[in-house]
């Protein structure tokens, strides 16, 4: 099956998939993870990207990244981050050769329908490796700190996580919910991968059709028709 172009837009959020070359391991020790965690919270800031989740797995990555005027800035992130990592494991190992796939995977996502559950389907992808039992008790996710048992200063909340209270701490606890929330969780998760393992756009015919129009581009769509909302 020929592969679908990526397809970046402005001020919208995208879910990227990035994985180790031949699903290799690119994380191995804790030094691994907090190298590509600094260098994520650093060059998200200098690009003036907001970040509204993220999860380092073993061999892969999860982002969901939302670009300003500039898409090209996606690329430049993901450039970044990839060339570094690999300049430290080479290093480290004393070897050669690229550590990560060459393409990484993006989806565009419908914000008002699919932005959360797509920030829930990257911190619960521990859960469903069963790496853990529930998404707080992995560390190197977004999951602590949308719930408030951790603090960082460089995780945006989109606008899907602030429509869910009025405060923050009760933000924090309907996220906390929505995470152990699985009334939907395996459909709508479900679509979120494959439309990210093919390039597609995460949300609704409608969303498909209107972003072809201001492309001028044919744009294929699988969907699962308008997941539950957070609150249900």
């Amino acid at each position: 099956m020929p592969r679908t172009a990526r397809l970046i837009l402005p001020n919208t959020p995208h879910h990227i998939v990035q994985r180790g070359h031949n699903r290799n391991a690119v994380f191995v020790e804790p030094r691994d993870y907090q190298y590509y965690w600094d260098n994520l919270a650093e060059w998200k800031t200098t690009l003036g990207l907001k970040l509204y989740a993220f999860c380092l797995m073993t061999n892969h990555i999860h982002l969901i990244v939302e670009p300003g005027e500039y898409p090209t800035d996606v690329g430049e992130l993901m450039k970044r981050l990839a060339g570094r990592q690999t300049r430290l494991v080479n290093k480290l190992e004393r070897r050669t050769g690229s550590l990560w796939e060459s393409r990484y995977k993006i989806s565009p996502i419908q914000t008002d329908t699919y932005l959360l559950h797509c920030c829930r389907y990257v911190d619960l992808n521990p859960v469903t490796a069963k790496m853990v039992a529930k998404a707080e008790d992995y560390p190197w996710s977004s999951a602590r700190a949308s719930i408030g048992m951790q603090t960082l200063d460089w995780l945006d909340k989109s606008p899907s996580y602030m429509a869910l209270a009025d405060t923050e701490s009760q933000q924090q606890a309907r996220y906390h919910d929505f995470l152990r929330a699985q009334s939907d969780a395996q459909r709508v998760h479900s679509f979120i991968q494959a439309a990210a393992e093919r390039n597609q756009l995460t949300g609704s015919p409608k969303f498909v059709e209107e972003i072809a129009q201001r492309t001028g581009r044919r744009i294929e769509h699988r969907g699962p028709g308008r997941p539950a909302k957070a609150h249900e």
